[in-house]
């Protein structure tokens, strides 16, 4: 299954006039994503580096066009991006503006924030070994941007929020929660591979969806999870259920959005919510 869907996604890269689906909302800022035109599509693709590491090209309009994810630990200011072809390497400037994030106070089990040595060693082996699949990068372009909503119920505005457990400030939260009852069907929001499954400290029952090119997407709480790793996944397809497993204060999905490495905004890859009445 894994190698026919590559097949088909490279038959489709190969037709006359392919098109790259719609780009992700470019939004420069920590946490967002950078959208740059690096050169004519009718030469051969350059290799572009963003602070080190490989970030993603497709082809849009004739053109290639570097997708860059932007961390949430990035300081505004200026910045350039790395740009290798056969006429050698050049520098593009890129800017990064100021986004203020709110703060999110949370209670949960004080063993949850003073972590014991035991549960301190399974977090630092869980960290290592989910950093290897998000920082992986696979030759082949993702099919679409456009991300179906993976649950249904109202999406918060979590993402980015400075985390404060029980009175202490932990890392930023780094994906959206979208608020459903334990159960409720989750769905690969686009076509993929699974990266790797598992029940992890703070995360709880998790997956790992590879959409190409180092764009990947992430469910954590699960109460259950209904694939493995290696498994081929269509949009729509159930992937898991929803729980409250993990550091949580009750049952939503947490939905993370990936590329190159670095946690963005899910919201620049979703649909707009419409207003009431509209």
């Amino acid at each position: 299954m894994r190698m026919k869907w590559r097949l088909a996604l490279l038959a489709a890269l190969l037709l006359p006039g392919f098109a790259q689906a719609t780009l992700p909302r470019s939004n420069a800022v920590p946490g967002g994503v950078l959208v740059v035109d690096v050169g004519d599509a009718t030469q051969p693709a350059p290799v572009v580096e963003w602070q080190g590491r490989r970030v993603l090209l497709v082809d849009d309009a004739g053109r290639h066009k570097a997708v860059v994810g932007i961390a949430l630990a990035v300081e505004p200011g200026d910045y350039t991006l790395a740009v290798r072809d056969a006429t050698g390497e050049r520098a593009l400037p890129v800017r990064i503006a100021a986004k203020k994030y709110t703060e999110q106070k949370l209670t949960v089990p004080q063993s949850q924030v003073d972590l014991s040595p035991g549960d301190a060693a399974r977090v630092e082996r869980e960290q290592q070994r989910q950093r290897a699949s998000l920082d992986s990068f696979s030759s082949t372009p993702p099919a679409t941007f456009t991300l179906r909503q993976p649950v249904p119920g109202p999406r918060s505005d979590s993402y980015g929020k400075r985390r404060v457990f029980n009175g202490q400030s932990r890392n930023p939260h780094s994906g959206m929660d979208i608020a459903a009852p334990t159960g409720t069907p989750i769905v690969a929001p686009a076509d993929g591979v699974v990266l790797d499954t598992g029940d992890f400290f703070f995360n709880g029952n998790t997956v790992l969806l590879d959409h190409g090119g180092g764009f990947i997407t992430m469910y954590c709480h699960l109460s259950a999870y209904a694939v493995k790793k290696g498994d081929s996944v269509k949009a729509g397809q159930a992937i898991g259920k929803v729980g409250a497993t993990g550091r949580v204060t009750g049952p939503h999905l947490h939905f993370g959005v990936l590329l190159n490495g670095a946690s963005v905004d899910p919201a620049l890859f979703l649909a707009p919510v419409k207003a009431a009445g509209r």
